[in-house]
């Protein structure tokens, strides 16, 4: 067998034997984001503050959903375990306002608030991920 179609075979492989990776896509920082419904996806930063589930969120809806910039990130729930992971941080986002949450009692409270129904454009979200962290 040549080496390239050994490689061929392997990587094939590799991708059998672990198909939830495909779904996921990193977006900056290595933030996970997978989809968890039709119109839901969920966000899943390593460690951080607020900041990197809105880069998360903003990052994946421009580059991979091409959405405008102007479009509305959503929570449809708030920080808890992942769906997907089974991580214990994890955020998840609507671009679709009918699969949002309710806006918070109190109005938007800070970008570490993640509550279900906060809400922030795609171009405001993804200005996060230039913030030092540490720096909301």
């Amino acid at each position: 067998m040549k080496p390239v179609a050994a490689a061929a075979i392997a990587a094939t492989s590799l991708m059998m034997a672990f198909p939830a990776s495909l779904d996921a896509k990193a977006s900056r920082h290595s933030i996970r984001v997978n989809p968890v419904s039709d119109g839901i996806f969920e966000v899943i930063p390593g460690a951080g503050n607020g900041i990197l589930f809105w880069c998360g969120a903003a990052d994946y809806a421009q580059r991979v959903l091409r959405v405008p910039w102007s479009a509305k990130l959503h929570i449809s729930r708030g920080l808890g375990p992942s769906e997907t992971t089974g991580r214990r941080s994890a955020v998840q986002f609507t671009l679709d306002a009918n699969l949002a949450a309710a806006a918070p009692t109190g109005g938007y409270g800070s970008v570490n608030s993640l509550q279900a129904g906060d809400t922030m454009s795609v171009q405001r979200a993804f200005d996060y991920c230039f913030v030092p962290f540490g720096r909301p």
